[in-house]
């Protein structure tokens, strides 16, 4: 699927539409990875879209087709949190600080937060929930993040950005996986690769190359 964005958009970039509590944007996270490691010229947005908001929980079968169609296996850890409500407010605040002002720990903080939720199934919920990840990166964000259980500011207005780009592509499904080249927009279908995640990045190689867009590969 190709669709126009808007011109001020002139170089390559990589829209990752997720939310960090869903298990689908967990599968799909080493696509970005991969595209991230093999790419470094391509710029990452990484948009949490905070879909879940506290008010609901995750299904068991939702969990059952993510092990039956990747190679993942959630642990017991996570599994006996999901009789909860799922609430990714306070790292939807915590990404896009960090999208901000350290954008190149983003990817790395991301990775931390999910693995801290699906593998240790830590609900990060509070800021506590966070301090080991912070430390680990070194990060210093501002007591605003943590401050309440609602969207900071700069979150709400990446949702609207969020929005306006799922109006393009005609879809709210996440995850989203985006590859911006020049003045088109191309929505790459990342179920092809949830078991072989290095087998993207000669997508997007063949997408950049179909638009004459070849930025250097490390």
């Amino acid at each position: 699927m190709t669709a126009h964005i808007s011109s001020k958009e002139l170089s390559a970039e990589l829209f990752f539409l997720y939310d960090s509590h869903c298990p689908w944007s967990y599968a799909a996270t080493p696509l970005i990875n991969e595209i991230s490691k093999s790419f470094p010229n391509i710029s990452l947005n990484l948009w949490h879209s905070a879909f879940f908001d506290g008010s609901t929980k995750i299904k068991a079968g939702d969990i059952s087709a993510v092990e039956e169609l990747t190679d993942i296996h959630f642990s017991d850890n996570y599994r006996n949190t999901i009789k909860q409500n799922v609430d990714s407010i306070l790292s939807a605040n915590l990404m896009t600080w960090a999208m901000q002002k350290t954008p190149d720990l983003a990817l790395s903080l991301l990775n931390n937060i999910q693995k801290a939720h699906f593998e240790q199934g830590n609900q990060l919920v509070t800021k506590p929930d966070f301090d080991e990840i912070i430390a680990a990166l070194k990060l210093s964000p501002p007591a605003k993040v943590f401050k309440s259980d609602k969207l900071s500011k700069d979150a709400s207005i990446q949702l609207e950005e969020i929005f306006a780009l799922q109006e393009i592509i005609n879809t709210q499904a996440i995850p989203a996986l985006l590859l911006a080249i020049d003045d088109q927009l191309i929505l790459l279908n990342h179920n092809y690769y949830l078991t072989e995640p290095k087998a993207i990045v000669e997508a997007v190689q063949l997408e950049l190359d179909n638009h004459h867009y070849s930025p250097k590969k490390s």
